[in-house]
């Protein structure tokens, strides 16, 4: 399940792009998913009131969250496989305080591979795709297997 050395490079250079506005990209995002997938927005307290996509648009609460987000996703890619210590507390934190369920994980996913598409066209050929869909794939299985030792099914 392993990347290889060149899938790593096709990550990290298109996550190079995302960082270049990781608060555009994280906002996107968000508001992807929860139009996409709206039944997620019900873990998110804080964005419960978001109910159109100006709301959300308009959201700097959102944006600054997007951006968490997709910048502990990018700690976590640049550690190439080897990213324990920087999973541990995240999977902890969405296990027990969050109880964010491994489907939503892939949902998520799912979001960052269509924004990057859409944001990158002509960097984010079918490799670079099928390389960023195998790492988010191993931090999702790795994160699953982290709630387990937490106790977490999600």
């Amino acid at each position: 399940m392993g990347l290889s050395d060149q899938e790593w490079q096709q990550v990290l250079t298109i996550w190079g792009k995302v960082e270049a506005d990781i608060a555009g990209h994280g906002h996107e995002v968000l508001m992807r998913l929860f139009h996409d997938h709206p039944e997620t927005l019900d873990r998110f307290d804080k964005f419960k009131g978001l109910k159109t996509p100006d709301q959300m648009k308009g959201s700097e609460d959102l944006k600054k969250h997007g951006a968490t987000v997709l910048t502990q996703l990018g700690k976590i890619l640049k550690q190439k496989g080897n990213h324990e210590s920087e999973l541990k507390p995240l999977a902890q934190t969405h296990a027990t305080k969050h109880k964010i369920p491994v489907k939503y994980l892939e949902f998520i996913s799912e979001v960052i591979i269509k924004v990057i598409a859409e944001k990158h066209a002509a960097d984010f050929g079918a490799d670079s795709q099928a390389a960023m869909k195998k790492a988010l794939e191993l931090f999702r299985n790795d994160m699953a297997s982290k709630y387990k030792e937490f106790g977490f099914q999600g």
